[in-house]
């Protein structure tokens, strides 16, 4: 049913919830995974500056993808930049390139009517996705 499955992971800890989600997922179905980890960037007087969690955005992956590995499914990471509130649309670029089935990742937990004024990031890739989307809590 899922034969390719993407998870989005930012480091923070509802993203580390998903990890559980998708290993059974990714079991249960025998799916190959793409471990995506989108960092926000933006220029400040002439530097780039990382706007992402005060985590190594290498490692993060590379943790992620030996989780799947470990337990024989076949998996892979992409670190992806991108400027300010481009998460969402990087998410779905990626889904789409690699033709996954299903993804996989956190929300914050808000509330209905913030995630509607904010615009959260889960809720946009709810909303642009071409596949369905698993939020984990």
């Amino acid at each position: 049913m899922f034969e390719r499955i993407l998870v989005a992971i930012d480091g923070s800890l509802e993203s580390s919830k998903t990890l559980p989600a998708a290993l059974e997922m990714a079991e249960r179905f025998g799916s190959a995974v793409t471990v995506v980890h989108v960092r926000e960037h933006a220029k400040f007087e002439g530097s780039d500056v990382d706007l992402g969690p005060d985590v190594d955005p290498e490692r993060l992956v590379a943790d992620a993808v030996a989780r799947f590995t470990a337990r024989g499914i076949d998996a892979h990471g992409e670190l992806r930049r991108v400027s300010p509130n481009e998460t969402p649309q990087q998410i779905v670029q990626v889904a789409a390139d690699a033709n996954v089935d299903l993804i996989v990742m956190g929300t914050r937990g808000m509330t209905e009517w913030k995630s509607i004024v904010l615009g959260g990031v889960a809720n946009k890739v709810v909303h642009q996705a071409h596949c369905p989307v698993l939020l984990v809590r």
